[in-house]
């Protein structure tokens, strides 16, 4: 049954009384509405200047109707502030304001405000790549991520960086945005402030009120160099939930201090550390290992000791989340940030009634893994290329999809909304793919909301779907398709495997429905989710389970914040793991027990290790009988163009004899992720 809307009076009304949808004026700034993106780092820059696709990421929030976008996390405010892995903008050259200006037009067209993150890294900073200078700091240190040992400063370099933020401000203030943003944290600033990280004895050192005195003065140069009309906000952190840093009193007491000065008019709040992986996948940018919103109570709590403005962004991915937030003044700002990365739209379908077709952040953190891809909405970050709102079909085809995981579900969708007539086959009783045995998988169980959500889309669009039906060449014929797609996904693959009878898969543990028991070998062929995830499931049956991988490190496919999870719940769990080898053979050994035989890879030496069930996990082949079948009947016989597919254009009519056109794409074609799958889907139907 298709969905269900609110009349365009009925959303009206709705929207009029929504928390969310009421203004918020703050000095002479009016945004528009309760909903903003927090400053991150896209890498969508050329050059550390932000030019076309940078802008155009920013533009589709802009134009999906919230109120505040914010950009250029940990923007360099002068040259010894790099982290060297690019993706950082350049505040601190002239340069970059004609980017600006064109950029806060862009925006300002839309109804939207716009402003910049702008901060000196530290002893955050990479001494070893851009300039090559040393990091420093308010004392010499080490911090664990990245790893430069910084220097103490002296008040020459006090005095330079505070006007090297003074002037980053002003470039931004002749760039027409409508403010700008300081970061403490693990950021300069926040390292005078928190005794982990300050060891000096002079007036920039030990009393709270010396402590201090750095970010005061920064403050003081900003104020000096934009007067009082543009917007000073502090990306704020509230507690370093440390034994050795700031705690949640001390936190008070210096925005006390900044308040009472008048020099910052928000606090964006953020909590805990973000100098080892650990903490920033925890603390600083919380992925589905976290609760939703794990902070917000904390935030509201900090809300009640002060009288400006708080804004706060951590894993806040719903509506009811963000709404609560709003509603009972535990923020004046909620920060959907990677939220938005999902769905741009997010806030014009809360006022058109359709809430309900907001497209799930699922916490995935793919969006930290490959620039700001998220993991289900490919548009995200290739706005140059790829539209976020799928435009009409000239012409109306008959499109058949074989394959209900990710990638056909994607596919009948992108073809739906072109107007297309859609009919989706599916083998299973339901669709999903391989995604349905993933979130067996507690750690990953959110990934549904990526079935969920394009399910509930093609019962809107009126797609027919055939679950139970293992479509063979003649099922599609009979539909006199226009335009065939397989996405039929693949098989685990073991068959490179001698002794492959006597192994399961991870598919075979995810789906079984009974728990096991005793001593098991998972081999990890790929450094994906899939072998960790089921290690660690396993474990939880209570299973003794040992991993070994052909990585020389664990889940080495895996976003880094994600990595350092997984390890934490290694260690935590106790499961061993053996990196570097690869399997050869698995052999019995008795009546009750297996041998599995693995190389080292960088010796060649042979290691045997025995365990009563041996799991293998080297990616999938692709099930694509369906698909050779076709191929000789088909216009383009199943040949994909390629330069039509990346240049975003329709396919070529080819050579072939036959009346429809064919296609295959996700695991059908390789062993890929989720990512690539969607991907593949897109791009090949949005030209359709």
């Amino acid at each position: 049954m298709a969905a269900t809307h609110a009349s365009p009076a009925a959303a009206a009304a709705t929207a009029s009384k929504d928390p969310l949808l009421q203004p918020l004026r703050i000095k002479g700034l009016t945004l528009r509405n309760r909903i903003m993106s927090t400053s991150h780092a896209s890498f969508l820059d050329d050059g550390g200047m932000p030019m076309e696709r940078y802008q155009r990421y920013h533009e589709e929030k802009a134009k999906g109707g919230l109120a505040l976008t914010s950009f250029g996390g940990s923007s360099m405010v002068d040259v010894d502030s790099s982290w060297g892995n690019g993706g950082q903008l350049n505040l601190a050259t002239d340069a970059v304001i004609p980017h600006l200006q064109a950029f806060s037009q862009r925006i300002h067209a839309h109804g939207a405000a716009l402003m910049c993150q702008i901060s000196h890294l530290g002893r955050r900073a990479d001494a070893t790549t851009l300039n090559w200078l040393p990091a420093l700091a308010p004392s010499r240190s080490r911090e664990t991520q990245h790893r430069a040992f910084s220097r103490e400063m002296d008040e020459h370099d006090i005095r330079r960086i505070v006007k090297a933020y003074g002037a980053a401000a002003e470039r931004c203030r002749e760039g027409g945005l409508d403010g700008v943003e300081t970061l403490t944290g693990g950021h300069l600033i926040g390292q005078f402030f928190s005794p982990r990280t300050n060891f000096r004895s002079d007036r920039f050192g030990g009393s709270v009120e010396n402590r201090v005195r750095f970010g005061l003065m920064v403050h003081e140069e900003i104020r000096r160099r934009l007067g009082d009309e543009m917007i000073v906000s502090m990306r704020f952190v509230i507690d370093e939930a440390s034994e050795d840093g700031l705690g949640f009193e001390d936190c008070l007491e210096i925005a006390a201090i900044f308040e009472r000065e008048g020099l910052v008019d928000v606090f964006n709040c953020i909590f805990g550390r973000m100098d080892t992986v650990i903490a920033l996948a925890e603390h600083n940018m919380p992925g589905m290992s976290q609760p939703l919103a794990p902070f917000l109570s904390r935030v509201g709590a900090f809300r009640r000791h002060t009288k400006l403005p708080v804004f706060h962004a951590a894993r806040i991915t719903d509506i009811a989340t963000a709404r609560h937030a709003i509603r009972d003044g535990l923020l004046d700002m909620v920060a959907m940030t990677r939220a938005h990365m999902a769905d741009p739209q997010i806030v014009n379908k809360i006022m058109r009634g359709e809430e309900d077709r907001i497209r799930p952040c699922v916490g995935a953190s793919y969006c930290m893994h490959k620039k700001v891809n998220c993991i289900h909405n490919p548009a995200s970050g290739r706005e140059t290329t790829m539209p976020q709102i799928i435009a009409p079909a000239a012409r109306k085809r008959r499109v058949v999809v074989v394959g209900g995981g990710p990638a056909g579900l994607e596919a009948a969708r992108v073809s739906a909304e072109r107007g297309h007539e859609v009919l989706l086959f599916e083998a299973g009783s339901q669709p999903g793919g391989q995604l349905l045995l993933a979130c067996r998988a507690r750690q990953r169980r959110d990934l549904i909301g990526i079935i969920d959500w394009r399910t509930a889309e093609l019962a809107r669009l009126g797609v027919e779907m055939r679950c139970d039906t293992y479509a063979n060449a003649d099922d599609v014929l009979a539909e006199n398709p226009d335009v065939v797609i397989v996405a039929t996904g693949g098989l685990p693959d073991v068959d490179w495997l001698e002794g492959a009878e006597h192994c399961q898969t991870v598919w075979d543990v995810l789906s079984a429905t009974t728990e096991r028991s005793g001593d098991i070998i998972v081999y990890d062929g790929t450094g994906r989710h899939e072998g960790i995830s089921t290690t660690l499931h396993l474990k939880e049956q209570g299973c003794n389970v040992h991993l070994v991988t052909i990585d020389d490190s664990l889940a080495q496919e895996v976003e880094y914040s994600t990595r350092a999870v997984y390890r934490k719940q290694f260690h935590e769990s106790g499961i061993t793991a053996t990196m570097d080898h690869h399997l050869v053979r698995v052999s019995r050994n008795g009546a009750n027990a297996l041998t599995a035989t693995f190389r080292h890879e960088l010796t060649g030496d042979l290691l045997d290790m025995t365990a009563s069930q041996v799991v293998v996990e080297r990616g999938t082949m692709p099930l694509d009988e369906v698909f050779h079948d076709l191929k000789e009947g088909a216009v383009n016989e199943g040949v994909t163009d390629l330069e039509a597919l990346l240049a975003g254009t329709p396919q070529p009519r080819q050579g072939g004899a036959g009346t429809f056109e064919l296609h295959r794409i996700g695991d059908a074609v390789a062993s890929r992720n989720v990512h690539a799958s969607i991907y593949d889907a897109m791009r090949l139907c949005m030209v359709l």
